[in-house]
């Protein structure tokens, strides 16, 4: 083939870069068919241990996880157990949650195998021991859109994912369901598993159901990942999903519910096509029961729901009054399979569910979020992550990161935990800045942020409860007195980053006292 190279811009610099096509070197065209290509061309490892072998794992590297099998997940004790077993030292494990399940880590912190964790979350036994001192060095807490931004953004490099997915085929198209069958490890959305497969420099998929060439459609694509492992199982349904969707019957988590339901509907956001995320706690749930009677009574639709996906909003969507849902973690097994079968539930990643870097991250398209508190102050900043003990008990999540996109930020939780105020002057641990709260609902009376005067005179002119919220947390310390100051220790145990990744609040070990 002939052709005139000047004519060409920039042909000497391209050629000598790349070179010319070589018409008589020899046919590297297969002609085998696919049944045959399949004996060979997978991406199949025999062991986990050959698969941190084929990945090269070393001291020192950062290994991800993801938490879409919550309390049911068997990979990360899995991995690390097999990790220990070889030797490997100084690893910092980068999970987007931890919880109960997650205690063996203990010993693999204790034995030096894990000397640093990155997570949004933590639970159980861990959060205990982490508490009491437990690490040398502070766990960093990221929120969801903080953790996808820090990926992005190489500030948390991923040296290797594992990742566990319910189906995958030979080549690595992983997903969270299986489309042929039921697969009793469903976990619906793989969202937050999905950035780390992109980012990570090695990923291994580890699964416990494979299935034939193509997986399709697909949670991760087989070019992201290295290799894949099969195993007995990677997570017990029993810890993954609840089955069905249960409705609170606490007359107080209603009574919020209800409440919530009406400070959306006079808000002045509650028109068709609007937007929305719900929580997954019973009071939250129970909102979106009641905000479901408003919409049929108005014959208002809404454009879409987005982030941790429950079958309450399933059900919703399937009598079409919400028309698309946007997922980054099915919490039920209702959502798990919607995923599967609906086109219009979407699973997404969760930098484009909540990352503060990219082009724009859906949270910031949010018309209303409800979100749950463990304390909120008079100043309207939130606590999610630590209890009334001093002690690391929750999570962080999207917290933040819907508080800050949406344009009307309800935060619902009783007055009352026990006998322990939930309305305080001042938080144990600022998870979510004030600034991007706007409406507390309580089960005795409301507050509104001063800085939103006028959702202030909506609820006002809706005949709604409303007082100054430090009306609220005086009325909770008359009712249950006010609790002893937590002490603590100087050393500390947890730095908390806000959505931009700078630094909002540190978690200082609990003080031990002798009996």
């Amino acid at each position: 083939m002939n052709f005139e190279y000047e004519k060409i811009p920039h042909i000497n610099e391209i050629t000598a870069v790349h070179g010319t096509y070589d018409f008589n070197a020899p046919a590297t065209k297969s002609t085998e068919t696919f049944t045959d290509r399949q004996k060979h061309s997978r991406k199949m490892i025999p062991t986990l241990e050959d698969a941190i072998r084929y990945v090269g794992l070393k001291d020192g590297m950062t290994i991800s996880f993801h938490h879409h099998f919550r309390n049911g997940d068997y990979v990360i004790n899995m991995v690390l157990d097999a990790i220990a077993k070889m030797g490997f030292k100084n690893l910092t494990v980068a999970a987007s949650s931890l919880t109960d399940i997650h205690e063996p880590l203990i010993e693999h912190i204790k034995n030096g195998v894990v000397t640093h964790i990155e997570t949004s979350g933590l639970r159980g036994k861990l959060a205990e021991a982490v508490s009491h001192g437990l690490m040398d060095f502070p766990i960093v807490f990221r929120s969801h859109g903080g953790r996808a931004a820090a990926i992005e953004t190489g500030e948390l490099h991923i040296d290797v994912a594992f990742l566990g997915a319910p189906s995958c085929d030979p080549y690595g198209n992983a997903n969270g369901y299986n489309r042929d069958e039921e697969n009793v490890s469903c976990c619906g959305s793989l969202g937050y598993a999905k950035l780390d497969a992109q980012h990570a420099d090695k990923c291994v998929i580890i699964t416990d159901h494979i299935v034939p060439f193509p997986n399709t459609p697909f949670g991760i694509p087989e070019s992201h990942v290295d290799c894949v492992v099969k195993v007995d199982s990677i997570g017990d349904p029993k810890g993954i999903m609840s089955g069905a969707t249960r409705y609170t019957k606490n007359p107080k988590e209603l009574l919020i519910a209800k409440t919530a339901a009406e400070v959306i509907e006079n808000s002045g956001y509650f028109n068709d096509g609007f937007s929305m995320q719900m929580g997954s706690g019973g009071a939250s749930l129970a909102t979106a029961r009641f905000l479901r009677e408003k919409m049929i009574a108005k014959d208002i639709k809404a454009r879409f729901a987005l982030g941790g996906i429950t079958g309450q909003i399933v059900e919703m969507h399937e009598e079409g009054l919400i028309k698309k849902i946007l997922d980054v973690q099915s919490f039920d097994l209702i959502a798990a399979n919607s995923v599967k079968n609906n086109r219009f539930h979407q699973q997404i990643d969760a930098s484009y569910y909540a990352s503060y870097v990219n082009k724009g991250a859906a949270v910031n398209q949010l018309d209303f979020v409800i979100l749950s508190a463990l304390e909120i102050d008079t100043d309207f900043h939130v606590n999610v992550l630590t209890g009334s003990d001093g002690v690391i008990r929750g999570a962080i999540g999207g917290h933040p990161d819907t508080a800050a996109g949406a344009s009307l930020t309800i935060v619902v939780a009783p007055l009352l935990r026990g006998r322990i105020p939930t309305v305080v002057n001042n938080v144990n641990t600022i998870v979510t800045p004030g600034v991007t709260v706007d409406v507390l609902v309580t089960d005795q009376g409301i507050a509104v942020n001063p800085a939103r005067p006028e959702i202030k005179e909506r609820m006002l002119a809706a005949g709604l409860p409303v007082f100054d919220i430090k009306k609220l947390q005086e009325r909770a310390e008359h009712i249950v007195g006010k609790p002893d100051p937590i002490e603590y220790e100087d050393k500390i145990v947890g730095v908390v980053m806000y959505r931009d990744n700078s630094v909002i609040d540190v978690i200082r070990q609990v003080k031990e006292f002798e009996l």
